[in-house]
């Protein structure tokens, strides 16, 4: 029998960025990712092949597009599209992600 899992278990909060991969196979990458502050980098645009569903399950971030902002509280999520460049503008102390790449 399968033993569920809990999103929140086995949390590190540090001065790093945390990436776990929960699932990957050729089509779907699933990773949960613990930010703490962090942001982009000055400059630096996210260009991927893959969509991404990205969800906030705490705290709070704010993704910059080209042409505008977005602002995800705990349960907001977003689909960005392949190529819709993006970059990371803002994330609170500490901001629990769950996003989901795929084809």
């Amino acid at each position: 029998m399968k033993k569920t899992k809990n999103l929140l278990d086995n949390l590190i909060i540090s001065n790093q960025e945390i990436f776990d991969e929960i699932f990957k196979n050729q089509s779907v990458k699933i990773e949960r990712i613990v930010s703490n502050g962090q942001v982009s980098p000055e400059g630096f645009w996210y260009d991927q092949d893959e969509y991404e569903f990205v969800l906030v399950i705490k705290g709070k971030a704010i993704l910059e597009f080209e042409n505008r902002d977005i602002t995800l509280n705990e349960n907001n999520y977003v689909i960005i599209k392949p190529h819709e460049k993006h970059r990371v503008k803002y994330t609170s102390k500490p901001t629990i992600w769950l996003c989901v790449f795929f084809k």
